[in-house]
């Protein structure tokens, strides 16, 4: 297929409603599904029969193939739902959504094959040490990875991978460091292992996995973010996949605090402390409190919202992003996730004994918000990094 029919040939996208508006239609599912899901460690087939129904996983696929391209702001307000109904399937959406941006920069047969011809088409990657070692026409690739989360239910897996050259010298980068480059194999090709027994986010399966020796051709082979592999022109691939994955975690993580305070909002409406016969919701302390988390929890989401929005904005205009939105983009999710993080936990300790309970509708969140903030995405080195940007030195971080 020539470039000039890459487009053009595969678009086939349908008109769509708001995916905030499908996100909502399908929370009732999600949310009677999230002990099983949790139980199961992996998405209900109800689940994910409604979100693969309601197109949710193609919101960051290029339009090319049968994607919608929205903005990252309307990304994360629809991560925001979700996850209020349950944690974990927030995160697998959002792993599997940043996942399908990598479509704008691969070979365009692939990516059809990949997404464009399967509905129900979902990547998973994770972290990990991976060797791709140059031959004819591909690589032979070894490896071994985490944390491939909605691995169980995806149809492809990514590994992501140091290129060594036919020499044996490993492949540089224009700033002289080694490459990265993703393999994207099909499942049946991949080993796992069951390793996901964690605290919390259990429903997403985030096993680890590997390959030995496995030939992966070229044309399934990609470069993310790098300008030169680009193949799409939309404004959402100026933006990272890092970007993305830093502010759909955060609505994640701001849609566990919205769940929390809104469950703890009707307890205190309902509950009298053992050992009282004052109302919880008479104290001041829990009016102030519930007062002032509501105010931190609104706060951090407005300041993640506009600066995606604005970022959206300056970036469609000028054509590429740049350092000060990179870093305002950084700033705004890492401190989304622990604003959330604080909600959560200034909740779980006034419900009092109640949030002890598995039954009840506190610990989970509690253990899932603990679980989100140890990501990556949630590292507090990521605000050194924004200082350096305002003092004026030249941030010295990957994942910025």
């Amino acid at each position: 297929m020539s470039a000039a029919l890459e487009v053009s040939d595969l678009a086939t996208l349908r008109p769509r409603t708001d995916p905030v508006a499908r996100a909502r239609a399908v929370v009732p599912i999600i949310a009677a599904a999230a002990p099983r899901i949790e139980a199961g460690r992996a998405l209900t087939e109800d689940v994910l029969d409604a979100l693969h129904g309601a197109a949710l996983f193609r919101t960051l696929l290029p339009r090319a193939f049968n994607g919608e391209e929205v903005t990252p702001a309307t990304f994360v307000r629809m991560q925001e739902i979700i996850a209020a109904a349950d944690a974990s399937t927030g995160w697998c959406l959002g792993q599997a959504s940043g996942c399908s941006m990598a479509a704008a920069y691969l070979a365009p047969e692939a990516a059809w094959e990949i997404w464009g011809k399967d509905p129900r088409g979902a990547v998973a990657w994770g972290m990990g040490n991976g060797m791709a070692e140059v031959e004819a026409g591909g690589y032979r690739v070894t490896g071994t990875w985490r944390f491939a989360s909605g691995a169980k239910h995806a149809t492809w897996i990514g590994g992501h991978c140091r290129v060594k050259e036919r020499d044996g010298s490993l492949r540089l980068g224009a700033d002289g460091q080694p490459i990265e480059r993703t393999m994207m194999i099909r499942k049946d090709r991949i080993e796992f292992q069951d390793a996901w027994n964690v605290v919390g986010l259990r429903g997403t399966g985030s096993d680890t996995y590997g390959v030995a020796g496995l030939f992966v051709p070229d044309e399934y082979t990609v470069c993310r973010d790098t300008d030169a592999e680009r193949r799409l022109p939309g404004t959402l691939y100026q933006f990272s996949t890092t970007h993305i994955y830093a502010s759909g975690f955060a609505g994640v993580s701001m849609g566990i605090a919205r769940g929390m305070l809104d469950e703890f909002t009707g307890m205190a409406m309902r509950k009298t402390p053992a050992a009282t016969t004052r109302a919880m919701r008479d104290s001041e302390v829990i009016q102030n409190g519930l007062a002032q988390n509501e105010a931190k929890l609104r706060s951090a989401r407005a300041f993640l919202l506009e600066t995606l929005e604005e970022a959206w904005e300056t970036v469609a205009a000028r054509g590429h992003i740049t350092m000060a939105e990179k870093v305002l983009i950084r700033l705004a999710s890492t401190s989304a996730i622990h604003r959330a993080k604080e909600v959560v936990e200034w909740a779980y300790h006034e419900a009092g004994a109640t949030a002890i309970f598995q039954s009840e509708p506190f610990e989970r969140r509690m253990r899932d918000i603990h679980a989100s903030g140890q990501q990556v995405q949630g590292r507090t080195a990521h605000l050194e990094v924004c200082g350096q940007h305002f003092l004026g030195l030249n941030p010295q971080a990957r994942f910025i």
